[in-house]
């Protein structure tokens, strides 16, 4: 989220270099480097070669939803395996907590999907003005 943010702050429309987000955001080249593959993969960001290459956004930041990023890279949202692998458990028909977990699911689904990473970048802005830098919520959790 931190490398998304960063480039819906800076990269809308100029290519931005992965170690000047990794440096910002006090991440590793490397891993970041890694991170963006799913997100390319999911169309989220793409890549721009040369001097002035970097990433950029596909879309406009009001566009792309926390859950877009996190179902790039982390894969399908649940609390637990069962949900999106029902096939994962031999107790699934017969399971009275499942409905529970769809339930949460759901929820918080519903949640990611609405905060977007123009939302993020607003709050960012506000705390800014409230004497905090952007960047200075914790974007990792």
């Amino acid at each position: 989220m931190m490398a998304m943010f960063d480039l819906a702050l800076r990269g809308e429309r100029e290519p931005v270099p992965i170690k000047a987000v990794a440096e910002r955001q006090g991440l590793s080249d490397r891993y970041l480097g890694q991170l963006f593959t799913p997100l390319r993969k999911a169309g989220l960001v793409r890549s721009v070669r040369g001097a002035q290459g970097g990433y950029v956004l596909t879309r406009k930041p009001d566009e792309i939803s926390v859950g877009d990023v996190l179902r790039a890279v982390e894969g399908p949202i649940s609390p637990v395996h069962c949900v999106s692998d029902p096939g994962a458990c031999a107790r699934v028909d017969g399971c009275v907590t499942r409905g529970i977990w769809r339930k949460l699911r759901d929820r918080i689904v519903e949640v990611l999907d609405a905060i977007t990473l123009a939302d993020l970048c607003e709050e960012a802005g506000q705390e800014q003005i409230g004497g905090k830098a952007p960047g200075g919520v914790d974007h990792h959790a």
